[in-house]
């Protein structure tokens, strides 16, 4: 397995290579702007404990929406099912920062992977935690075993300084009574959030429990039950990868949640996780080679046929 596993990822460093210049990376966040277009990291968590990594799959990224998932998890064990009176399960079928859906929906987001859906996650966490950032923090060190773990001053300050959309779906889902903290005070916790830097090789291990039935590897952590572990899978495969997500479910078929640092993380229930990185980004909004990526490594390896006849 060793073999095959370093072979299908070399393969894949090899393929991408031509694609690098057919995207372009998140410059309406002046810090994600400077950011070096042509890298590309892949990195596999097993469940048994092995690991694979290839090409800049150790160096740290700005991981962005790939927050949600981590703060999304922290709601769901804090209040359980209560998060659905403030939240939907559809996918929304507009733009990671559509504001159109809200009005009509009185304030209740689509989904907790938007934009709007994740600043309401943020204000549940708010309520609870006086320091959400370092919640956050300290529930992805434990994950990655990485005490150093930490966000970036600068890329959150710039995501805050140009939050303006955000700020305005705030204001909104509040006039709705859809939102309890100050707007303000609510941004400022989602973009140390999104700001978080991590590696492709951390991100596989963070997410290994939702390969697991909910159980952590490393810290034998039983972070969810197996019942919600399924259910957060069956969210990220229809609502994680914005409105390309019905694309992403045909050509991929794993539960995935994308970034516009460039990063994502997918679940192969029962094998394992992978992480993939490149900055450069598709119109959508999803990472160009990384999805490339995932959508080789599944043709190469057949995982996506065992995991679902597990």
């Amino acid at each position: 397995m060793s073999t095959s596993v370093d072979l299908w990822l070399a393969t894949i460093f090899e393929e991408v290579q031509p694609l690098f210049g057919k995207g372009r990376v998140a410059d309406y966040i002046p810090a994600l702007a400077r950011v070096e277009p042509n890298q590309f990291g892949m990195a596999i968590a097993m469940v048994d404990g092995r690991h694979y990594a290839v090409g800049d799959a150790h160096v740290l990224f700005s991981i962005q929406s790939i927050s949600k998932l981590f703060t999304f998890v922290l709601a769901l064990k804090l209040i359980g099912d209560d998060i659905w009176q403030r939240i939907g399960r559809e996918p929304s079928g507009n733009a990671f920062n559509s504001m159109v859906q809200l009005e009509t929906e009185h304030g209740i987001p689509r989904n907790p992977f938007i934009n709007a859906g994740a600043l309401v996650v943020t204000d549940i966490l708010t309520q609870r935690y006086a320091h959400l950032d370092l919640a956050l923090l300290n529930f992805l060190r434990r994950m990655t075993d990485s005490p150093d773990l930490n966000w970036n001053k600068e890329v959150a300050k710039s995501e805050r300084d140009t939050a303006h959309r955000n700020m305005a779906m705030a204001y909104f889902m509040k006039s709705f009574g859809n939102f309890v903290n100050s707007p303000e005070l609510v941004l400022d916790n989602y973009c140390r959030q999104c700001a978080t830097e991590m590696s492709c090789t951390q991100l596989a291990q963070a997410a290994i429990f939702l390969a697991n039935d909910g159980l952590d590897i490393g810290s034998g952590e039983q972070v969810l039950t197996s019942e919600a572990a399924r259910r957060v899978n069956a969210l990220l495969l229809t609502c994680g990868a914005y409105d390309a997500a019905g694309d992403y479910a045909y050509r991929i078929g794993l539960p995935l949640k994308t970034g516009v640092g460039g990063g994502i993380v997918a679940v192969i229930p029962n094998i394992g996780t992978v992480c993939v990185w490149s900055p450069e980004l598709d119109a959508k909004g999803n990472s160009l080679i990384g999805g490339y990526a995932l959508e080789r490594l599944m043709q190469l390896s057949g995982w996506g046929r065992m995991s679902l006849a597990m």
